[in-house]
């Protein structure tokens, strides 16, 4: 008895058809680093310096959310359930950052970042122990971390003006940018040293 069969179209197929091609490899079809031209009305070099400038933040913004993470699983003490929920909270948002700045690299015709190796050679953001810290330890590592991606948000959404790249810096300001400063606020206030029952 054969295996093959008649299919509606005429066509005769195997058991074989249906088998998943797994373990193929190929060249790799885009290098990193490299710009793919998009009809965006924007020169290669005005996006190839885009995309330089939005993988650095990429990777540190990758980085700061996986400190949040950390934070999240790894806070303790009296303050524990409003910083556990509170470190979720800024993980979740840092994350749609990461999809929204990777998006627009790749619509740019670049590559993102994506690869947890990858992103600890171009991070710089400061790695942490593997251990537990104290609770102000963990507040002043991330707004460390902010500030740092603050500042080149604030550079590099200057950069991208001056180049006529309006989409890339209404992304920094109006994503990156506000988002990171209303996290900022929200951890500073943590280490306000303030009576908590009795006024002074």
């Amino acid at each position: 008895m054969s295996s093959k069969k008649q299919n509606t179209d005429g066509k005769k197929h195997s058991a074989e058809t249906a088998k998943p091609l797994v373990n193929q490899h190929s060249a790799v079809v885009q290098e990193f680093g490299t710009i793919i031209p998009m009809p965006l009305g924007l020169s290669k070099d005005v996006c190839k310096k885009s995309v330089g400038m939005l993988n650095q933040i990429l990777a540190d913004t990758m980085s700061l959310r996986d400190l949040y993470k950390k934070h999240h699983w790894q806070t303790a003490g009296h303050t524990f359930n409003q910083l556990h929920l509170l470190f979720d909270k800024h993980y979740a948002e840092q994350s749609e950052l990461v999809d929204t700045i990777a998006e627009r690299i790749q619509l740019l015709g670049g590559l993102a970042v994506a690869m947890g190796a990858d992103v600890a050679e171009m991070t710089q953001v400061e790695r942490p122990p593997l251990g537990r810290e104290e609770v102000p330890v963990q507040l002043s590592r991330l707004l460390a971390a902010h500030e740092l991606i603050i500042r080149e948000v604030r550079k590099a959404a200057h950069k991208c003006a001056d180049e006529g790249d309006d989409g890339s810096n209404d992304l920094l300001v109006s994503d990156v940018l506000r988002t990171g400063e209303l996290q900022v606020w929200f951890l500073a206030e943590h280490l306000v040293g303030l009576p908590t029952v009795h006024a002074s």
